[in-house]
C-alpha cells in the first residue's frame, strides 16, 4: 500500500525551494522503492488567494488523511492588510493545532564545510550539534483571551495570554527526554520560572518527568541566559526543551551558529510520529522569484521526514550524505557563500544534490 505525502509549497520562496526538495524526494522514492505518492495543495497566502482562507477545510482533511506533510513557507507583505484571522500565519497555526503537531524538533548542526560561514569563530562552533525541542501547539501563540482594544482615554492596548497545562508540558518534556536518551543523555529545559507562573509549572512538571529518566542529566536555564549561552558557548548544549515562543526565538538564534537559517530543517510531530516537515526559515519575500534561495533546509526536511515518519534511515542518511558531498564540492547559495566557493542558485543546488544522491 502506498504512502501519501501532501506537499504544500506555500508563499514567497516556498514554491522554489519545494521544487528542489520534491526532485530529491522523487529520486529517493525510486532509488529506495519507498512507494510514496505525492499530492499538492496550498497553505497560507497562496491558500487565501485560491480559497479565501489561509487553510481550507478540504486541505485540512487531505492533511489528516496523508501519512506526512511537506511544507515550504508561509506569509509575506502581500497579505499584510487583510484581517488578522485570515493572515497566512493563521493557517500554519491552525494546521499544527488541528493535527496535534505538538512536538517540534529543530536540529542546529554545523556542517564542517560551513564553519567559516558561522557568525561565530570556527573554534567556538566546530562540531556543533544541538537539538531544540519546541512545544508547538500551546503557549502564547494559541492562548486565550487575546485582544487589541482602545481604552476610554483613546489609548490603544493589546494583550495575549500564555497558558500551559500539566499534560501539555508533560508530553513535550517526554519528547525532550526521549531525544536525549538516543543522543548524549543531556537535557536543558529552558524557561522563565523566576517571573512567569506558566514557567514555574513548566519546571515543576519537567522535574517530575525526569524521575522516569534517571540516566539523563537534567539542567534548567532561564531563557535570557540561554540566549546568551548559545552565543558564548553553544557546544555546552545537546538537547534543549522549551515552550513555543522561547523555542521560536532560540532556534532562529541557533541557526546563525550553523552559517545560515537556510540550512536548518524541522519536524513537527504528533503523538504517533506523523509529522509536518518544513525549513526553519520563513518565506523570504524579498528574494522570492529570483532563484537564489537556499533549498538545503527543505531538502534536509525531506530527510527528517523519511527518518521520523517512515523509519527509512538508509534513505535519510543518503540524502544527508548527498548534501555533504555537494558542500564538499564547494557549491554555495548566496547565504552561505564565501571566497573561493562556487555560487549557484536554487535550482543549481537542487540539481547538484540530486546528482550526488544518484551517485551513491
Amino acid at each position: 500500500m502506498s504512502k501519501q505525502i501532501l506537499v504544500l509549497p506555500g508563499d514567497g520562496i516556498g514554491p522554489e525551494i519545494m521544487a528542489e526538495a520534491v526532485k530529491v524526494l522523487q529520486l529517493a522514492n525510486d532509488k529506495y522503492s519507498l512507494g510514496f505518492e505525492l499530492s499538492f495543495d496550498e497553505l497560507g497566502g497562496a491558500a487565501y488567494d485560491k480559497y479565501g482562507v489561509p487553510l481550507a477545510d478540504e486541505t485540512l482533511e487531505r492533511a489528516r488523511a496523508a501519512d506526512a506533510i511537506l511544507l515550504g513557507a508561509v506569509g509575506g507583505p502581500k497579505w499584510d492588510a487583510i484581517e488578522p484571522a485570515l493572515r497566512p500565519e493563521r493557517g500554519l497555526l491552525k494546521i499544527r493545532s488541528q493535527l496535534g503537531l505538538f512536538g517540534n524538533l529543530r536540529p542546529a548542526i554545523l556542517y564542517p564545510q560551513l564553519a567559516e560561514a558561522s557568525s561565530l569563530k570556527p573554534e567556538v562552533v566546530a562540531g556543533l550539534d544541538i537539538l531544540i525541542v519546541r512545544e508547538l501547539t500551546g503557549g502564547i501563540y494559541f492562548g486565550q483571551p487575546r485582544e487589541s482594544k482602545v481604552l476610554e482615554n483613546g489609548e490603544r492596548m493589546a494583550y495575549d495570554t500564555l497558558p500551559y497545562s500539566e499534560s501539555e508540558i508533560r508530553r513535550i518534556a517526554k519528547v525532550g527526554f526521549d531525544m536525549a536518551m538516543v543522543r548524549n543523555k543531556k537535557l536543558c529545559s529552558v524557561d522563565k520560572a523566576n517571573v512567569l507562573a506558566s514557567s514555574q509549572l513548566w519546571r515543576a512538571v519537567v522535574e517530575e518527568v525526569a524521575k522516569d529518566y534517571p540516566e539523563v542529566e537534567l539542567s534548567h536555564m532561564y531563557v535570557d541566559n540561554a540566549a546568551m549561552q548559545l552565543v558564548r558557548a553553544p557546544k555546552q548544549f545537546d538537547v534543549m526543551v522549551t515552550d513555543n515562543m522561547f523555542g521560536d526565538i532560540l532556534s532562529d538564534e541557533a541557526s546563525m551558529l550553523t552559517g545560515s537559517i537556510g540550512m536548518l530543517p524541522s519536524a513537527s510531530l504528533d503523538a504517533n510520529n506523523k509529522g509536518m516537515y518544513e525549513p526553519c526559515h520563513g518565506s523570504a519575500p524579498d528574494i522570492a522569484g529570483q532563484g537564489i534561495a537556499n533549498p538545503l533546509a527543505t531538502i534536509l526536511s525531506v530527510s527528517m521526514m523519511l527518518r521520523y515518519s517512515f523509519n527509512q534511515a538508509a534513505a535519510a542518511d543518503a540524502i544527508e550524505l548527498a548534501v555533504s558531498k555537494v558542500l564538499d564540492q564547494g557549491l554555495r547559495t548566496g547565504d552561505i557563500f564565501s571566497a573561493g566557493m562556487t555560487k549557484v542558485g536554487t535550482a543549481g543546488m537542487g540539481d547538484a544534490v540530486v546528482e550526488a544522491l544518484r551517485s551513491l
